[in-house]
C-alpha cells in the first residue's frame, strides 16, 4: 500500500465493500478528476487530509477526514481503483439513464426537456472536472443518457442553435458559458435532482 506520508499513518481504517447501487463518489470527494494520474491523486489528498485532520483546530472534521482517507485508500492501489471506477461508471450511466427517461413522462415534449437537461449535465460536469479536455463525442452521450443517436441529433442541434453547446473542431460536443448558467438556473429554480429523487421513488 502506498502511503501519502505521516498524515496518511492516522487513523487509516478498512473501507467496506462498495456495490453498484450506493457507489460514494471518492472523485468528487477529492474535487479530481476519473482521469486524475496517481501524481495528482496523492497530491490533492494530501492538501485535503492535513485540513480536515481531527488535530487541525481551525478545519478538522473526523468524518470528513475519514472518508477521504478511504477514498485514498481505493483509489491510490490500481487493482481496486479498476474495480471501483467499474461501479462508479455503471452508477454515473443509471443516473442520467434515470433523469433522460422518466417512466411516467406526460409526453414526448416533456421526455425531449428531461434529455436537454441531462445532455448539458453531461457536459457541464465534464468540463468542471476536465476543464482541458471537456468535450464528449456523441457516441459517449448516447451511452450515457440512453438515448439514440437519431433522438440525440435532435436534441443536440437545439442546444447548439440556442449557444448552449458549441462543436469542437475534433466533433466533440462540450457546454458553454450559456449552457453552464442555464443548467444552473434551471436546478436552482426547479430542482432537477428533486425530480430525479422523485422518479426514482415512484419507480
Amino acid at each position: 500500500m502506498q502511503r501519502a506520508g505521516p498524515v496518511a499513518d492516522i487513523h487509516y481504517v478498512q473501507p467496506g465493500a462498495v456495490t453498484p447501487s450506493d457507489t460514494p463518489d471518492y472523485y468528487e470527494l477529492l474535487q479530481i478528476s476519473p482521469a486524475a494520474e496517481a501524481e495528482t491523486i496523492q497530491r490533492v489528498y494530501r492538501m485535503l487530509a492535513q485540513r480536515y485532520h481531527p488535530d487541525n483546530q481551525q478545519t478538522g472534521d473526523q468524518k470528513r477526514f475519514r472518508e477521504l482517507v478511504e477514498a485514498y485508500e481505493i483509489l491510490s492501489e490500481p487493482a481496486r481503483r479498476a474495480q471501483y471506477d467499474l461501479l462508479y461508471n455503471e452508477q454515473r450511466k443509471t443516473r442520467y439513464h434515470a433523469v433522460s427517461t422518466p417512466d411516467r413522462a406526460d409526453n414526448p415534449i416533456e421526455v425531449e426537456q428531461m434529455v436537454r437537461l441531462t445532455v448539458l449535465e453531461v457536459l457541464y460536469e465534464r468540463r468542471r472536472t476536465e476543464p482541458g479536455k471537456g468535450g464528449v463525442f456523441v457516441l459517449d452521450l448516447e451511452a450515457l443518457t440512453g438515448q439514440a443517436r437519431e433522438h440525440l441529433e435532435f436534441t443536440v442541434w437545439y442546444l447548439t442553435k440556442k449557444g448552449f453547446v458549441a462543436r469542437e473542431d475534433n466533433s466533440k460536443l462540450s457546454i458553454t458559458v450559456d449552457g453552464v448558467d442555464y443548467l444552473e438556473t434551471h436546478y436552482l429554480k426547479h430542482g432537477l435532482m428533486k425530480r430525479l429523487e422523485a422518479h426514482n421513488a415512484a419507480a
